[in-house]
């Protein structure tokens, strides 16, 4: 118990770390956020839990595939956000992140990477 409790409270202060230094400092906010510090931390997590090595590989593999869906999120949402609001654009920014990961997901299966 201690050890998950351990994990949350290193995990969740990360995410605390970055919001507040982006407070402070948009851009170094936003190149920490960009850093794959949460991925980093899971392989860690993955590794010594003694997980086996191709589960860490695959987490690490299947990460890289599914950020890609994710970036255009980051250019429609400072786009929408002035016309639209914060929760209409985070809202629109999901369903926009949704339909990316479906179509990227078959357009992958065309080459042989199942992702879904």
């Amino acid at each position: 118990m201690a050890w998950i409790i351990t994990k949350y409270l290193l995990t969740a202060g990360m995410v605390v770390f970055i919001s507040e230094v982006a407070k402070r400092s948009d851009r170094l906010g936003g190149f920490i956020a960009a850093l794959p510090v949460m991925t980093l931390l899971t392989l860690l997590w993955l590794y010594l839990e003694n997980q086996p090595e191709e589960k860490i590989a695959n987490h690490a593999y299947y990460t890289f595939w599914y950020v890609i869906p994710t970036l255009p999120m980051f250019l429609l949402f400072p786009y929408l956000l002035p016309k639209l609001g914060f929760w209409i654009t985070m809202g629109v920014c999901v369903v926009v992140t949704v339909i990316c990961f479906g179509l990227f997901a078959l357009v992958m299966k065309g080459f042989g990477i199942q992702l879904l």
